[in-house]
């Protein structure tokens, strides 16, 4: 085996990180790794981590991947970090942790974007000033929140990072951020790839916020080598070298490929994304839509729902149902789930844009209230979500030759037919469905190779499909779901009236 080749991508997710060895010369997964984390909840849609938790689940997982993959640490070349994007990580000057990291899916801060989008002139505005709309779950409106709630916190941050940057920060000790994470924050312009000072003037006149930045640095940069102290607690090489990392999205798009125009990424994990490759900053007039930067040069227009497995997994924690049983109960239940509708916004939602919103059944009769119809319910109701921010995508010009499906929910063949249905697109998952770790462990080989390799050739040889996978619309179910969609979209309709 050529030790050369061997690099380690790291995932950083709401429920777990995952650790996944790549043997980038033969484009095989070697061995994969996983360790939970807990999340704080709390009234208002508090949503947070403790994020020393990150730390002790990479070390599990790292070893787990290694331990599988049958290799010694010493042997990986790079790595590259991922992280669930918008999360907020303030460290003081001795590089601690302040307090839980308000994550991506925290809604408690809904109240001080609203502020911040009224002072950036509305949506028009924020999008005039930044290449997007700010929505409640970004990182300004966090630090907001935490200057009206935390001040104190807020007067020792020395570092202000996202969970990725946090990692890197841990890893190496250096501070720095690349361009894909950043455009996450909602202090970063889009088509000029730099942070918006103003916004935190705004926040903290004192200037201390600026300060705090990390450094900006290329989706093809290093961050630097592993401190002695973590390779030693790793078992890695010292020399290993941590490439600039970047959100999940970006780093799952690499990981399924998406680094070129006609590709559509779709993800069924506790959030559902969709998102596509963009090579000019082509800015959506749909405020639901983030033009974000991606982690390959680019850009990567992409929507968001708040709301899909911890739906499905709430519905089969009501019934104390296995996955097994939950999948064969919706399988049982027929298209429009009996007349019953689910608007799945049990955490409020960001595509469709709201943040106020509760869940709600609705066409509830004695004789369709049945567990089959709720659980067929669950899964029509957040993938109308990911259909509706696919319309957005489609309005604004992105074609969709094939959906490239990824996620926990991209297993089950049942929801693959219904996101083929719904989307009217042919449908294929990647044999990794880890793709964020995967494309973590691509850039890193990217970044090692220092341009003797392309990324489109490092994709081309390590994301490999799935061919049993492959999933057409059927014709009569297309027609049976644009009649239940419709309905979801005039109950939609009626809650933003």
């Amino acid at each position: 085996m050529n030790d050369s080749t061997l690099y380690l991508g790291i995932d950083c997710g709401t429920q777990g990180t995952k650790a996944l060895i790549l043997d980038s010369q033969r484009g095989q997964v070697l061995g994969l790794g996983a360790a939970p984390h807990t999340l704080i909840q709390g009234e208002h849609g508090r949503r947070e981590q403790d994020s020393e938790q990150w730390l002790h689940a990479l070390q599990a997982a790292t070893g787990q991947a290694l331990a599988n993959a049958g290799v010694s640490g010493q042997h990986i070349k790079g790595i590259g970090v991922s992280g669930q994007q918008h999360g907020l990580v303030l460290l003081d000057k001795h590089g601690n942790v302040l307090r839980p990291a308000k994550l991506w899916c925290d809604t408690e801060s809904t109240a001080e974007n609203q502020q911040l989008l009224h002072w950036l002139g509305g949506d028009a505005g924020s999008l005039e000033r930044l290449g997007l709309v700010i929505a409640p779950g970004y990182t300004v409106s966090k630090l907001l929140w935490t200057r009206r709630h935390h001040p104190q916190v807020l007067e020792q941050a020395a570092h202000l990072l996202l969970p990725h940057d946090y990692l890197n920060f841990w890893l190496t000790g250096r501070s720095c951020s690349e361009y894909g994470d950043a455009s996450g924050t909602g202090y970063f312009n889009v088509r000029t790839r730099q942070w918006d000072l103003d916004i935190l003037h705004h926040i903290d006149p004192s200037g201390a916020l600026e300060r705090a930045l990390p450094e900006l640095i290329e989706s093809s940069q290093p961050v630097g080598t592993l401190r002695p102290e973590i390779a030693h607690l790793l078992g890695l090489n010292p020399h290993a070298v941590v490439s600039s990392g970047g959100g999940d999205n970006m780093l799952g798009a690499i990981g399924t490929g998406n680094i070129t125009p006609g590709i559509i990424t779709m993800s069924l994990g506790s959030s559902g994304t969709v998102y596509a490759f963009n090579e000019q900053p082509q800015v959506s007039p749909d405020a639901c839509v983030a033009s974000f930067c991606s982690s390959s040069g680019g850009w990567l227009p992409l929507i968001c729902t708040l709301n899909l497995t911890n739906v499905t997994g709430a519905i089969r924690e009501l019934f104390d149902l296995s996955l097994e049983g939950f999948t064969t109960l919706a399988s049982q239940a027929p298209i429009g789930a009996g007349g019953v509708s689910m608007l799945p916004f049990l955490n409020a939602e960001r595509v469709p844009a709201l943040p106020h919103a509760t869940g709600s059944l609705q066409g509830l009769t004695l004789t369709n209230l049945t567990q089959a119809n709720l659980c067929r319910a669950a899964l029509e109701g957040t993938t109308f979500g990911l259909r509706y921010g696919l319309d957005l995508l489609r309005r604004n010009g992105l074609q969709s030759h094939t959906i490239r499906l990824v996620g926990g929910g991209s297993k089950s063949p049942l929801w693959r037919q219904m996101v083929a249905d719904i989307m009217n697109t042919p449908v294929v998952c990647t044999e990794q469905s880890e793709a964020a770790a995967l494309g973590a462990a691509i850039q890193a080989a990217w970044c090692v190779s220092a341009g003797t390799e392309t990324l489109a050739e490092l994709c081309q040889r390590c994301v490999r499909l799935d061919l049993d996978s492959q999933t057409k619309p059927d014709a009569t179910h297309v027609a049976a779901y644009e009649r239940v969609y419709q309905r979801y979209r005039d109950q939609v309709a009626a809650l933003t009236e």
